[in-house]
């Protein structure tokens, strides 16, 4: 059994996981597929009306904005200031009806994971709220101390000289594959940040997880269509009633081995604490349970031969989870069977005014944009981000604003309608958006189909 010591006495252990407190049984349905038709992936709508509050009103609010202020110093009390003036730090549209101060305050207050100081969390909480495009996928590196023993995790105790080196090489040239799970996660931030950080303070306390609540419609129209979608990505979930159900969400076990490094060797530009654990929260949620963040490798399934990020329904299926709104996976780009570009489903004014109609309702678009690669024969390689706003420069170039959580730039960047367009391979759209034009086939179905297709032609060839 070999042990990693991160923080004082706090050990990360080879066999049987993580040292940490267990969680009581949860009941999960498994009700059988029998008669369940391959369902309608649909989400309800996201409208959630705030009231906006700038000004403390009682005194258990008075309380907690005072100890978050002892615990701070003049740095963060201006962004503590700034979450407070903007109306974010009262805001208590999260699951439980808790603000952002609630769970702040929580965050300090609270036990967290043994491995982590409440102070660095809040922190962190403090950066993202005044500047949530400080959210990134860069991953962090293991220092020298750590790396045997995490070598030994990722390994599983192998003496083979070869396994190791090949092994320390990955470690010292990971490149995360999440950046559909950072831009979930930016999106969550920024449009619903009570629920946020409802998250943080569960996914950082010594149990390591979070329970929410979600519509069964929020995934199909069709209560047992539902169920079988939870069942299908693996979901740990109680059914309360036809209406709702409770999920189970944590991260794999060895995201936190990376989330205590992070508490105290965090380099400029990398993950922080809550980037680790919200992103492998999201892997582990859109790969059926299979994900593991010291590799940054998830399982092939039936989907997808891949063993890297999550697909664009995979994706999806996240979204609607953690958002609990209508979103729906479209696919504009037509790629033949040797990877490359082959066409579009829809003309570039269609695709132009879905996305505007989008952002007019309020919404941040998710999209997964492509490229021909070079070094592997003009295939197409992609890459996630977000879209947040829409701009005519002074040249009247139409220009999308975007946030990409791989740039390592804090700020939103800017891309050109000419080149944007015509490069989506697929967006996550409000349902009513996506319908308006042709019934649209859910991507997971077509993924199923040309998985099938493919283990079929391989069997035969």
């Amino acid at each position: 059994m070999v042990s990693v010591n991160f923080q004082n006495n706090v050990k990360v252990y080879q066999t049987g996981g993580i040292q940490k407190v267990q969680t009581a049984p949860f009941p999960v349905e498994n009700p059988t597929n029998k008669n369940v038709t391959q369902p309608s992936f649909k989400a309800t709508a996201y409208t959630s009306a705030v009231t906006v509050r700038t000004k403390l009103a009682t005194s258990d609010e008075k309380e907690k904005y005072k100890d978050l202020t002892e615990a701070l110093d003049g740095k963060y009390k201006k962004k503590l200031d700034y979450a407070l003036k903007t109306g974010i730090l009262l805001k208590n549209n999260s699951d439980d009806k808790s603000s952002v101060l609630d769970n702040l305050h929580k965050i300090l207050k609270e036990e967290r994971d043994k491995g982590l100081d409440g102070k660095t969390i809040l922190k962190e909480c403090l950066d993202i709220i005044h500047n949530p495009y400080v959210i990134t996928q860069t991953c962090e590196d293991i220092p020298n101390e750590y790396k045997t023993e995490v070598l030994g995790l990722v390994t599983n105790l192998s003496e083979d000289v070869n396994e190791l080196e090949n092994a320390n090489y990955d470690l010292d040239n990971m490149h995360t594959g999440t950046c559909p799970t950072a831009s979930v996660e930016f999106d969550l931030a920024t449009k619903n940040p009570a629920e946020f950080f409802r998250m943080v303070e569960g996914l950082t306390s010594p149990k390591n997880e979070v329970y929410k609540v979600i519509d069964m419609d929020a995934l199909s129209e069709k209560t047992l269509d539902a169920v079988w979608l939870l069942n299908k990505f693996k979901t740990p979930h109680k059914i309360v009633d036809f209406n709702k159900a409770v999920v189970l969400l944590k991260p794999d076990e060895n995201a936190i081995v990376r989330a205590r490094i992070q508490n105290n060797h965090r380099d400029k530009g990398e993950r922080s604490i809550i980037d680790v654990l919200m992103q492998s929260t999201m892997m582990q949620l859109g790969s059926q349970q299979t994900y593991n963040s010291l590799t940054d490798k998830r399982a092939p399934n039936e989907w997808t031969m891949d063993d890297g990020g999550l697909i664009d329904f995979e994706k999806t299926y996240v979204e609607s989870v953690m958002e609990n709104k209508n979103t729906v996976s479209v696919i504009y780009q037509k790629v033949d069977e040797n990877g490359r570009l082959a066409g579009y489903e829809k003309d570039f004014q269609t695709i132009k005014k879905e996305l505007l109609d989008t952002l007019n309702m309020g919404h941040n678009i998710i999209i997964g944009y492509t490229w021909p690669d070079e070094e592997n024969d003009n295939k197409l390689a992609g890459h996630e981000i977000t879209i947040v706003g829409y701009k005519v420069n002074e040249k009247g170039e139409g220009i999308f604003i975007c946030q990409d959580s791989d740039d390592d730039v804090d700020k939103p960047i800017e891309m050109k309608e000419s080149f944007l367009l015509k490069s989506i391979h697929h967006a996550g759209l409000p349902e009513e958006i996506a319908m308006r034009d042709f019934d649209y086939e859910d991507s997971w179905k077509v993924g199923v189909k040309e998985f099938e297709e493919f283990q079929k032609n391989g069997k035969k060839s």
